[in-house]
């Protein structure tokens, strides 16, 4: 036992090491994020992401092996997702009012999200299943894995593109729509929902419950339709 290495070795076999780091690396940010006022910018998800690429950096563990402890985590997105329904459920009098303006959102924000991304990569020489894996980064992690399995794509770099786009999306919406004067909180919730889904709703849902709540019902709707959109988009960019 005087040789860490050893010890380390020997912890690293364990099933619920990393599930631990997981959970204790979001910790630590949810603290920091505590710490400085709910700032946008101590996103706790981002700090634990850099915590935990960090220690997989420092100890040389692979993904794989990262994964097979911690995929307790990734199981439950599945439920997580399917919970979606339920702001659905608890607000349908507020949808049935705002319906044509969401649908209208929701079709824009659903489709600028696939074939900007999309003719962006293309200019830049970027095809094959890279290409394809762009398709999908505004929805749900579980839902823009499945779609980008089915086109060919590389699950690992669309999960990957999904946090990325939910960080800079739950960062930049509160200065950004405070800017463009956006005060429903509906509209608010809505839009950061559509374009940057759960990680942009528990920002939503941390300014405001009824934001939360469209937030809520604007990923799951945008999981759907992001479903359609992306293979007809990637077809018509050649991928």
């Amino acid at each position: 036992m005087s040789d860490p290495l050893l010890i380390w070795s020997y912890l690293s076999e364990g099933p619920l090491l990393w599930l631990t780091a997981t959970l204790v690396a979001y910790l630590i940010g949810d603290a920091a994020f505590r710490a400085s006022k709910r700032k946008s910018w101590a996103n706790p998800v981002m700090i634990a992401i850099i915590l935990l690429a960090l220690m997989l950096l420092v100890t040389g563990t692979d993904y794989a092996t990262y994964f097979e402890g911690a995929q307790f985590v990734h199981f439950m997105l599945g439920p997580a997702t399917v919970a979606l329904g339920l702001p659905l459920y608890d607000n349908l009098p507020r949808v049935r009012k705002a319906a044509w303006p969401m649908l209208a959102g929701l079709l824009v924000g659903s489709s600028v999200a696939v074939v900007s991304a999309l003719a962006i990569a293309k200019s830049l020489g970027i095809q094959g299943s890279v290409l394809a894996s762009l398709a999908p980064k505004s929805t749900t992690a579980p839902v823009a894995i499945g779609i980008a399995e089915r086109l060919g794509g590389q699950p690992t770099l669309t999960a990957a593109l999904v946090l990325l786009t939910g960080i800079f999306g739950a960062i930049i919406v509160t200065p950004l729509l405070d800017a463009l004067r956006v005060t429903d909180w509906r509209a608010r919730g809505f839009s950061v929902g559509v374009a940057a889904h759960g990680i942009g709703t528990a920002r939503a849902f941390q300014v405001n419950e009824t934001a939360g709540a469209f937030s809520g019902i604007g990923m799951g709707l945008n999981a759907v339709l992001t479903a359609i959109i992306a293979p007809v988009a990637l077809r018509l960019f050649g991928g």
